[in-house]
């Protein structure tokens, strides 16, 4: 260093997220990340009908829009599984799920705040419950773990094993 100013050492948790073992860590999160949006789209895609009445019964879209979003949602779910799963375009598909998870937190929020009795729909089923079946604290507090990883891969994309890191190579 120049004109007596001394270096100042890198804290060991920026070493880790920046090193190796930031990389394996972002490796397991962009995998749970695939996981959670593998089992959503499959849950969902064998029964679009079924899919398309839990979003209808959030009550927030028009009509017209409720079956296009109902059939379409476990496509995209599956499509960011894949793309996360093989590590391409992590950063863009990180902020694609970041995005759909707080319109889900919204939705639930949303639901919830007007009221209304339903099953988020999230992992197949959906539509309208008992009020004593609502777990909408829960939904929303699991899905902002979700974001959080998302986050993670927002701010951190270079993962291990990933198609990302073998074409920037």
């Amino acid at each position: 260093m120049t004109g007596g100013q001394t270096a100042v050492p890198r804290s060991s948790l920026r070493r880790a997220v920046d090193g190796p073992a930031g990389e394996w860590f972002g490796l397991a999160v962009r995998l749970a990340l695939a996981v959670v949006w593998a089992w959503a789209g499959l849950a969902k895609v064998s029964d679009p009908a079924e899919a398309a009445q839990a979003v209808r019964a959030y009550e927030i879209l028009p009509e017209a829009l409720v079956k296009p979003i109902g059939y379409g949602l476990p496509f995209l779910e599956l499509a960011l599984a894949l793309l996360l799963l093989v590590g391409l375009g992590t950063r863009i598909v990180a902020v694609i799920s970041g995005l759909l998870l707080l319109a889900f937190i919204g939705g639930i929020s949303s639901a919830w705040a007007r009221g209304i009795s339903i099953d988020c729909g999230c992992f197949g089923g959906g539509g309208t419950v008992d009020a004593s079946q609502t777990e909408y604290l829960q939904e929303i507090l699991r899905d902002t773990g979700f974001l959080l990883l998302a986050a993670w891969l927002v701010y951190r994309p270079r993962t291990k094993l990933s198609a990302d890191a073998w074409l920037a190579a």
